[in-house]
């Protein structure tokens, strides 16, 4: 572990050498440690290759998670694979544990979650046999870290390893709370890889505003790199409405294109389609989505040609079951333990109804799975403060704050959480005490 006294000056050498700087570590502001290895350094006597600078090293000491992400999903400049496991540093830490111990770094928790999100163990590191006294975890990266190492992830990292849908397992890391409609996500998933079934993934996440359904249905395109076309289910009233309407998704590269063109650009492409807020369109709306979700094959016009939808993936968000759902929650003896996987099954199966009788049995018949999402425990919650505040735009402000004072803003941030509003009113309540820790 590196002295405390030592971790800025580890991370400024690493920006020294490479921005080329000729001072050499030994010469840098505070205790004395071993340089990183030269090339030169390196090469040993006869060897036939030259080592390759570490590339995962220098990502880390940019300081930006996107190029930690980089690194790790497309391999160093020699195209060679990079391990979030790697020992890395002066000390030989685990690319991990050599973050969480760099005060120097502004965007930590950014490069912790891709870190985790592409393997990084935590039971590797020396973090694991207690937090020492001098490594300050914010209640975020203490639940990222934490939920690397359930059980839970451990049987969704077996159940995935050979799935086309594996990427999807790094949700975990972009997400807090659902670990249950998570694992009966990646279940359902499963299934698809294995082709038991023949019809397409037909998605419905329900539950309070606020929870994560929309994010969770946007991450669905990002990670598994598909083209993602999203619908603002408000606006319409008939069926054509659906396969003409527009994307509401953020994506400057592709051009406007209604539906119709998506699913035939993308023909027999894996691809998504998220139908955001379901619920609030009439019923006549959803049927011409029966015979693709249950055959995977569409026709948009008589005498036009079937387009093969098979494998595109569709996610349906809704608020329908809201108050079943807080009802559930409050009923449990221990609120604040996360659902077993036998509440979890018995929550789906009290839901079902209730999204029946709004979107109809027809619709719900084909659908293959509706995942509740339930409120947030208290570390939840606490995690969404702190995820928000270090992500925070007023970042002048967050930077004056010390560990003790960020916890504080954390704290006192849950006491205005509010059930029906979920995340965003913690959102709210940190931005609230950012402005009034302002000091005109």
């Amino acid at each position: 572990m590196i002295p405390s006294t030592q971790r800025r000056s580890s991370i400024y050498y690493i920006r020294e050498k490479q921005n080329g700087l000729q001072q050499t570590y030994s010469d840098a502001q505070g205790p004395k440690s071993a340089p990183l290895p030269t090339v030169k350094d390196s090469v040993k006597s006869g060897s036939a290759r030259t080592p390759r600078p570490p590339a995962l090293l220098f990502a880390i000491a940019s300081d930006n998670p996107e190029e930690v992400e980089r690194v790790l999903e497309h391999g160093d400049n020699a195209k060679e694979p990079v391990s979030a496991n790697a020992m890395i540093g002066p000390q030989a830490q685990s690319a991990l544990e050599f973050t969480l111990e760099n005060d120097a770094l502004k965007n930590k928790l950014g490069i912790v979650k891709k870190l985790l999100k592409f393997g990084a163990d935590p039971s590797r590191t020396k973090l694991n046999e207690g937090t020492p006294d001098d490594v300050e975890l914010d209640s975020a990266t203490r639940y990222y870290l934490e939920r690397a190492g359930t059980a839970t992830a451990r049987l969704i990292d077996a159940l995935m390893k050979r799935s086309a849908f594996a990427p999807l397992t790094r949700m975990r890391y972009g997400i807090i709370g659902q670990d249950r409609a998570l694992e009966q996500l990646y279940r359902v998933l499963s299934i698809q890889t294995e082709k038991i079934s023949k019809s397409p993934v037909v998605v419905f996440l329900c539950g309070p505003s606020g929870h994560g359904k929309s994010l969770l249905a946007h991450q669905f395109g990002s990670l598994l790199e598909v083209p993602i076309h999203t619908v603002n289910m408000t606006t319409l009233r008939s069926a054509d409405d659906i396969w003409r309407s527009y994307s509401i998704s953020s994506n400057e590269d592709a051009p406007p294109q209604q539906l119709i063109e998506f699913l035939v650009n993308n023909e027999g492409k894996r691809c998504v389609v998220v139908l955001d807020e379901i619920e609030k369109t009439e019923q006549k709306a959803l049927w011409s989505l029966l015979v693709p979700w249950e055959l995977g094959r569409c026709t948009f016009e008589a005498n036009s040609r079937t387009i093969d939808v098979r494998n595109v993936i569709w996610v349906g968000t809704s608020n329908i079951g809201n108050d079943v759902i807080l009802n559930y929650h409050e009923s449990r003896q221990q609120p604040e333990e996360m659902l077993t996987r036998d509440e979890y099954v018995e929550l789906m199966g009290i839901l079902r109804p209730h999204v029946s009788d709004q979107l109809g049995a027809s619709v719900l018949s084909r659908v293959s799975a509706i995942l509740p999402f339930v409120p947030f425990t208290t570390a939840e919650k606490k995690a969404l403060a702190s995820e928000f505040l270090q992500e925070s735009a007023a970042e002048h402000l967050v930077q004056g704050l010390s560990g003790e004072q960020k916890e504080t803003v954390v704290s006192d941030s849950i006491k205005d959480w509010v059930p029906s509003e979920g995340a965003r009113s913690l959102y709210r309540a940190v931005s609230n005490l950012l402005i009034d820790s302002m000091d005109f």
